[in-house]
């Protein structure tokens, strides 16, 4: 079984672990929310995977960050930012 998916902080990046699916949601945004003051990039390097659930978690926190980098792209993360019609900074393209 797979560990949990957990988010911490390193430096200015919220760097997230683990599959970011419609389970992992609220445990994640439990412990992302305390850590935003101060950041500036998020970091999904190793997240496998991500659905819808994980990006609008993604688009929110983003939202609270103005100006954030995403760096990482896991599979899932592409087809559903262009089918969000989201911006490289997660908000709404338009």
């Amino acid at each position: 079984m797979p560990a949990a998916p957990q988010v911490t902080r390193e430096g200015d990046a919220l760097v997230f672990r683990g599959v970011l699916d419609r389970d992992a949601v609220a445990a994640v945004w439990t412990q992302a929310r305390p850590l935003l003051a101060g950041i500036h990039r998020l970091d999904l390097n190793a997240v496998p995977a991500i659905d819808s659930a994980g990006l609008a978690l993604l688009a929110e926190l983003a939202g609270d960050v103005p100006g954030a980098t995403i760096e990482g792209a896991p599979t899932g993360y592409t087809e559903l930012r262009a089918a969000y019609r989201l911006d490289p900074s997660l908000g709404f393209a338009g």
